[in-house]
């Protein structure tokens, strides 16, 4: 007589769960709403990636949950290693210091690795060029066609730097000229970057790219620049590459637990 094979038990799951490294992926946060729906469309994406496993929002600012709140609450349910992930495109200062500043204040019973930040990534590239094409453009338009990378901005030689190497691997595609611009902290800004594109050989178009996850105020500031520009393409958001990107930074994590491991307590 065959047995049906043995199910487990709803504690036997719900340990498993607890002990299971959980995901939380920290925003920015912004008094704009579309900000945080657009932040929960994309690591929902992410977590259908990755079925069985747990994974959290927490916001470093204007919204909630916070990152202290929801840190409190997995330790409260017994939850005991999380991967903290900052849903940042560059290493600027959120990510050097305002987050491992939060997570050094979680509890002591949590172990908690922090992840490193999105970009650089060739599905970023993918994701950009994704907004394009659903904005209008073709690929055979790339050989006639200028870019404006539009970031939010920063202070940080290293983000600028990063910014400035996304923009040279996106012209590397084929695109005519890819120009990085800025809509706050560092210049040129999107206006500027979209006029200096007019005059670049070759370029019959120009198309404004946003390099930015969600929509809020300096999103906004972009889309006002790309005034002149032929093309505005949306913000990078709830694609299938970022979300498979937000998984493939917690496996690298997982994978380097020495390397990002984070003192809590």
């Amino acid at each position: 007589m065959r047995t049906s094979p043995a199910l487990p038990s709803p504690t036997t799951t719900l340990s498993r769960k607890r002990h299971a490294p959980t995901l939380l992926v920290i925003a920015h946060g912004s008094r704009d709403p579309r900000h945080a729906a657009t932040v929960q469309a994309l690591v929902r994406r992410a977590g259908a990636l990755r079925p069985g496993a747990r994974v959290e929002t927490a916001f470093l600012d204007f919204n909630l949950p916070s990152v202290a709140g929801v840190l409190d609450r997995l330790a409260a349910e017994g939850v005991r290693d999380v991967v903290a992930l900052p849903l940042l495109l560059t290493r600027a200062f959120h990510a050097k210091a305002d987050i491992p500043a939060v997570l050094r204040q979680a509890p002591a019973s949590l172990r908690i690795r922090q992840a490193e930040v999105l970009g650089p990534s060739p599905l970023l590239l993918a994701t950009v060029e994704r907004r394009l094409y659903e904005a209008g453009l073709t690929p055979a338009d790339k050989s006639t066609t200028g870019v404006v990378l539009a970031s939010a901005g920063s202070t940080d030689p290293e983000a600028i730097a990063a910014i400035a190497e996304t923009a040279r691997e996106l012209r590397r595609t084929g695109w005519c000229s890819v120009r990085p611009a800025f809509a706050s902290a560092s210049l040129p800004r999107t206006g500027e970057a979209v006029r200096a594109l007019r005059g670049a050989r070759g370029v019959r178009r120009v198309a404004v790219a946003p390099y930015v996850i969600a929509p809020g105020r300096l999103p906004d500031r972009i889309a006002a620049g790309a005034a002149e520009a032929d093309v505005l393409a949306d913000v990078l958001g709830p694609s299938p590459e970022l979300a498979a990107l937000l998984v493939e930074r917690h496996q690298e994590a997982l994978r380097a637990p020495e390397r990002l491991a984070v003192a809590a307590g």
